[in-house]
């Protein structure tokens, strides 16, 4: 059974149809990446399966039917989601923001401490900052506080939107070399992207999403090779140098407990 399942999802604002009948799969253990320009709709998407806007069509997250849960409750059975702005709170340090990430699921303190510790080992740079005011990072580490945030949830289905977006190169690998390892930490990922080559890289599998609708999917390996897919969205870009699955990462450091 695939841990989250979309059928004929349908999202509009007025008569604007964002997302048209899209229907995929993500399975445990799986980076899924749905890929697409501007406006195809693959943030109304997430937003959708997130439970943050008005949808018609079947979303099963677990073989749960999502129809009736609120936001609160799905982060409560392991949803949650990384938005595209990251959403932190720049006034409040690194530490509070990180355990404002904890609340929804309400755990013990001794839970929380080792969920911090865990996204310290995973993100040292937080730690050293784990005092400073959160607008005060850089984009990279902003990124790394709004993972680190979502995964202090204890997440089974991690949903990104645009991870990489207005980062340098450099950090852009390093954010999907860290998308990566939370796959082999057992964490299951819906990532939206438009870094086409690097999504697809990372990924198990991709959807491409035009104008509300899916036109194209497959292993992610075989629409790299896509000549259709290259000439649209891939172009003449030099592949990141991005491991996967590589056994250095296979340790896990989140505990999904």
């Amino acid at each position: 059974m695939p841990l989250l399942e979309i059928e004929r999802l349908e999202v509009s604002y007025g008569r604007i149809r964002a997302v048209q009948g899209v229907s995929l799969t993500v399975e445990a253990g799986q980076i899924a990446t749905v890929i697409g320009p501007n406006g195809a709709g693959k943030t109304s998407m997430l937003s959708a399966v997130m439970g943050l806007c008005p949808a018609r069509g079947r979303v099963a997250y677990d073989g749960m039917d999502l129809r009736d849960m609120d936001v609160e409750e799905r982060v409560e059975r392991g949803l949650c989601l990384v938005p595209e702005r990251r959403e932190l709170f720049g006034e409040m340090s690194v530490a509070d923001n990180l355990l404002l990430g904890s609340f929804p699921r309400r755990p013990a303190r001794a839970v929380i401490d080792r969920g911090l510790e865990e996204v310290f080992a995973r993100f040292p740079r937080l730690k050293e900052r784990r005092t400073q005011r959160a607008d005060t990072l850089s984009g990279g580490e902003r990124q790394m506080l709004a993972l680190g945030r979502a995964l202090m949830s204890k997440p089974r289905l991690l949903m990104l939107d645009e991870p990489s977006l207005g980062l340098a190169p450099i950090v852009v690998r390093e954010i999907f070399v860290i998308i990566a390892a939370l796959r082999e930490a057992g964490v299951s990922i819906l990532l939206v992207e438009q870094n086409a080559r690097a999504a697809l890289q990372t990924a198990d599998v991709g959807f491409v999403l035009e104008t509300g609708e899916l036109v194209s999917q497959g292993p992610a390996a075989a629409l790299l090779d896509d000549p259709r897919l290259i000439a649209t969205y891939l172009g003449g870009a030099e592949p990141l140098p991005i491991p996967v699955r590589s056994k250095s990462s296979t340790h896990s450091i989140v505990d999904m407990s």
